[in-house]
């Protein structure tokens, strides 16, 4: 996996492009000398983390014969009061919505996804307590 991130020569605007050629912006907070145009780098981190959880609990529950018709993760962190203000508390709240779904292979999927499968939670699990909700909501 590789990507490229250049800063664009004003604020601190900053263009990531990926390996598989996908552009993505990045910029820091006025007061650190950014104009709040796009993320900022450790919410990508964030953002990240949900998705790579996202993706494995619809594919695991898709494995499952679950009929899943919708995955939503809030995550909300806090960070620590002094540099490298590494992430140490994440909790994800999960919504999963379905046709009978099973409330144990959803939790089960969600698990998995923490414990085996997130490469995302499994580097920040190194430095952050992470607990997690799981909500059923059956369409």
């Amino acid at each position: 996996m590789e990507c490229t991130v250049r800063w664009i020569g004003d604020g601190m605007t900053f263009l990531a492009e990926t390996g598989s050629n996908h552009v993505v912006a990045m910029d820091g907070a006025p007061d650190g000398g950014g104009r709040n145009l796009a993320p900022r780098p450790m919410e990508m981190v964030l953002l990240g983390t949900g998705g790579c959880t996202a993706y494995d609990v619809v594919v695991i529950l898709k494995k499952s014969g679950q009929q899943v018709t919708g995955c939503e993760v809030k995550l909300a962190a806090e960070r620590a009061e002094t540099d490298p203000k590494v992430f140490t508390k994440i909790h994800m709240q999960f919504t999963v919505r379905g046709r009978a779904l099973k409330k144990n292979l959803v939790e089960h999927a969600v698990r998995l996804s923490h414990e085996k499968y997130c490469s995302a939670s499994a580097m920040l699990g190194k430095t952050a307590e992470i607990t997690r909700d799981v909500q059923v909501v059956d369409e």
